[in-house]
């Protein structure tokens, strides 16, 4: 389920040996003082049985980048690295969408250097 400001991603595990998931993923723009307009990121949930609770900021120019973070952040609290998240891609690109809006970002943006390190 994908609502502006909101992602909710679920899997029940098919197998005793599977993996399952319950991700919320919630954003709101900012104005962070080191970087200017942000979007502010909370991940919350559980995966494998394990809860979590994360949060992140992404600068203005790199907020489209939220999926890989996301992955990340996730993989640390326990999904597996083989995880295909590909099926999700619809939610994601939604998601995307209302980032796009949210921060007012056009195709062709130039990302900051030193955003990149």
């Amino acid at each position: 389920m994908s609502e502006p400001g909101h992602l909710h991603i679920t899997r029940a595990p098919l197998q005793p040996n599977d993996f399952g998931y319950d991700i919320h993923v919630e954003y709101q723009v900012v104005n962070a003082p080191a970087t200017g307009t942000a979007m502010h990121f909370s991940m919350h949930g559980e995966i494998n049985g394990t809860t979590f609770t994360e949060a992140f900021e992404l600068p203005r120019d790199m907020a489209c980048n939220f999926a890989s973070n996301c992955f990340h952040l996730a993989q640390k609290h326990g999904l597996p690295k083989t995880a295909n998240i590909i099926s999700m891609h619809h939610k994601y690109d939604a998601m995307f969408e209302d980032i796009r809006q949210r921060l007012d970002l056009k195709s062709g943006e130039a990302v900051q250097p030193e955003h990149l390190a």
